[in-house]
């Protein structure tokens, strides 16, 4: 037994990023920029596979003296490693996607589904100059334990995500949510080693890496966890993987389907439960399913059938419906239109309310997303609520709370610690660019019909400015109102033998 050759090179933070980026330059052209994701990521995760396997080979030599084979973190089949992609003479493209096939059918349960479904034959979509410059950037790095951390390599791989999500522009909200967002929203969950966690709409697995760092943060076992996630998109659901196993999860549960059609986080024929159920869903996504919600076999349509237009409540039904009895708790970030829109949303929030599942509300400042400038807030929902908030929703204001930014703004480590002293204590943090926080009790929600914008409940001089969505949601929902008065007009009007 011989060692296998390797030059660690304990490449910077910043080292890595530049080279990873550089990776990525290299299909500038030929790939659009907002599709990079789907070919350097399968390529990173692939080098990071083989570097670690000769990384864990030779580590086995150097201490037994023979190589341990079922002490691999993935198994690579005879033929399958970097150097056979990188020394193949012509057609490498479809070099690469045999090696893939046969790494997937060596690992069945750690990757099936993990390296997308690019056609890396194809060279059409990605000319082979362009694969070789990619492969030999990556080939230029050593991504292996000796030579980078695991938290470097995951810092660089949430970098690459920020760099596609500026590239990509309203894709971005498909598979990153800010990280400011994603701590905050991590903070007021708290969730500890030994928990379940789940995210039905992960995306690039953001939450789930973060809960794990949170873990780690606070002196708990990362790998005590239990992490689990579905994503309907291919390709992000293949990054969530790759991203997680990057940031040293043992062994996450990632499904590709469609959460609200066809839940894949079940067991003996219900819903899973969860400690921890955290997401950031497609705001109000249509065509989501609401012909089948009034008779859901899974049982979540709590109060009413959300509006076939808007999933929003449809996600936040699902996820209410997964809490874990006694530990169970929910974090949802959504747009303000959840709070205050009327017809069976509002039926909605008052089942929610009366049965004191809401704890709290959160508004978060405006232009934090890619995909959208308006302000978003989260909500907080727990299985059984401290018996302080017993029959109350706490209320917090914190759109002040932010940096400003060129294209997007952001929340500083200050910002996000304020607001979350504000929602463990419920007491306001004060001075100017403090929050404002409000316990209020269940009647005075009923007084209000159980309508939940922040501005009835905390009363500040910038309310008129936190107050344009709601009137611009109101005019368009005034407008969809009149217009279906009109429609059902003409049929009675044809009916009655008038021509419109």
């Amino acid at each position: 037994m011989t060692l296998i050759p390797t030059q660690p090179q304990h490449l910077t933070q910043q080292q890595l990023e530049r080279a990873l980026w550089n990776a990525a330059n290299a299909l500038r052209g030929p790939v659009d920029p907002g599709d990079f994701k789907a070919y350097v990521f399968p390529v990173m995760f692939y080098k990071w596979i083989c570097d670690t396997w000769i990384y864990e080979y030779n580590r086995s030599i150097s201490e037994f003296d023979e190589d341990f084979v079922e002490d691999h973190t993935f198994q690579i089949p005879d033929g399958a490693h970097w150097a056979d992609v990188i020394n193949t003479p012509q057609n490498v493209g479809a070099k690469l996607a045999d090696v893939l096939l046969r790494l997937v059918e060596a690992n069945p349960e750690k990757l099936d589904g993990v390296f997308g479904d690019v056609n890396w034959a194809n060279k059409e979509r990605l000319p082979e100059s362009a694969l070789l410059e990619l492969l030999d950037a990556f080939d230029r790095i050593k991504l292996d334990p000796s030579s980078i951390s695991g938290d470097v390599l995951g810092s660089a791989y949430e970098y690459l995500l920020r760099e596609f999500a500026e590239a990509s522009g309203k894709k971005a909200g498909e598979f990153y949510t800010p990280r400011s967002v994603v701590h905050l929203l991590t903070k007021i969950l708290d969730p500890k080693a030994g928990e379940s966690v789940a995210d039905p709409a992960c995306g690039s697995a953001g939450i789930l890496v973060e809960v794990s760092n949170a873990v780690r943060a606070g002196g708990g076992d990362p790998a005590q966890l239990r992490l689990y996630g579905q994503e309907i998109n291919l390709t992000t659901s293949a990054i969530a993987k790759m991203n997680l196993y990057l940031h040293g999860a043992i062994d996450p549960h990632i499904y590709r389907g469609d959460t609200l059609r066809d839940p894949k986080l079940t067991v003996d024929g219900k819903l899973m439960r969860f400690d921890v159920t955290a997401a950031n869903p497609p705001f109000s996504l249509q065509g989501w399913g609401a012909d089948g919600w009034s008779a859901d076999p899974w049982g979540r349509a709590l109060g009413a059938v959300p509006p076939a237009k808007n999933g929003d409540y449809a996600w936040i039904q699902h996820m209410v419906s997964t809490m874990k009895d006694g530990t169970g708790r929910a974090g949802i970030i959504m747009p303000h239109g959840v709070l205050f829109r009327g017809g069976a949303e509002q039926k909605i929030r008052q089942e929610l309310i009366e049965r004191d599942l809401l704890e709290a509300v959160i508004g978060l400042p405006k232009n934090l997303f890619y995909s959208t400038s308006i302000p978003v807030c989260i909500l907080v929902f727990r299985a059984e609520k401290p018996v302080e908030r017993l029959g109350k929703v706490l209320f917090i204001d914190a759109d002040r709370r932010f940096v400003p930014g060129k294209n997007q703004n952001t929340m500083s480590d200050d910002d996000i610690e304020t607001v979350s002293i504000g929602y463990h204590t419920g007491l306001d943090v004060d001075g100017p660019d403090g929050v404002d926080v409000r316990l209020v009790d269940r009647t005075e929600l009923a007084e209000h019909r159980y309508d939940l914008n922040i501005g009835l409940y905390i009363k500040r001089e910038t309310a008129v400015e936190a107050n344009v969505e709601e009137a611009i949601i109101r005019m368009r929902e005034a407008a969809d109102a009149l217009d279906a008065a009109r429609a059902a007009l003409d049929e009675k009007l044809k009916a009655a033998g008038f021509d419109a």
